[in-house]
């Protein structure tokens, strides 16, 4: 195993799309993981599961089902325009890892616009591609650009249940409800609607617009 690690410049602000860019380029091989060191996986053999598909032609972005400590999702593939920013949300975000989610969508593979950074499979071609990860969006929303870019390119983006993890969420840079988390993710949420304002006035194609916007469990529309 060869262990690189990434040395920021005196006064350079923490950017996981630069981490994530240098790793990459340290790399020799044919795929690649991202991986947080805030997941812990409980899937034996959760390689295959994202190979499995990473490797076909057609597909992108390949993402786990990752858990909270108390076993509620954490997340299940990316909804675009979920929550209050109106940016993009975890599909099924809060419910129990035995709930079989919206028509049984938690306990099979299947394509979403999107899937998180903190789990993800994508060959190096595809990540070099598309340019990696934008380094504009320097802590949130880099995963779901990136995503994005892969579909633009007409790759599939897959999020698949048998890939399972828990995932510490923020336990090392905290949360984005305060402070200066809360001004840089409101300028990220700001920049991502900006860049994909037609995007977002579509609809997520893997979302009824019938759907609400304000809760991740697939409940209708009130509005």
């Amino acid at each position: 195993v060869k262990v690189v690690s990434y040395q920021r410049a005196e006064g350079e602000a923490f950017n996981f799309s630069r981490v994530v860019n240098f790793g990459v380029s340290q790399t020799s091989g044919d795929f690649l993981v991202l991986l947080n060191n805030d997941v812990e996986i409980i899937t034996v053999n959760w390689l295959e599961e994202l190979l499995m598909y990473a490797q076909r032609q057609d597909v992108g972005a390949v993402g786990g089902k990752l858990y909270f400590p108390d076993r509620t999702i954490q997340h299940a593939g990316v909804i675009l325009g979920l929550g209050a920013h109106r940016t993009a949300g975890h599909a099924h975000y809060g419910m129990s890892r035995q709930n079989l989610g919206y028509m049984g969508r938690l306990c099979y593979a299947q394509d979403m616009s999107a899937v998180t950074g903190a789990c993800l499979m994508v060959a190096k071609a595809k990540f070099e591609e598309v340019g990696g990860f934008d380094p504009s969006f320097a802590v949130s929303l880099n995963d779901v650009d990136f995503c994005l870019k892969l579909r633009e390119k007409n790759y599939l983006n897959v999020f698949t249940p048998f890939c399972e993890a828990y995932h510490y969420e923020s336990a090392s840079r905290g949360d984005d409800l305060t402070g200066e988390n809360a001004r840089r993710y409101n300028e990220e949420s700001a920049h991502f609607r900006k860049r994909y304002k037609e995007v977002l006035q579509k609809g997520d194609p893997y979302y009824n617009p019938n759907f609400t916007l304000d809760k991740s469990d697939f409940s209708l529309r009130t509005e």
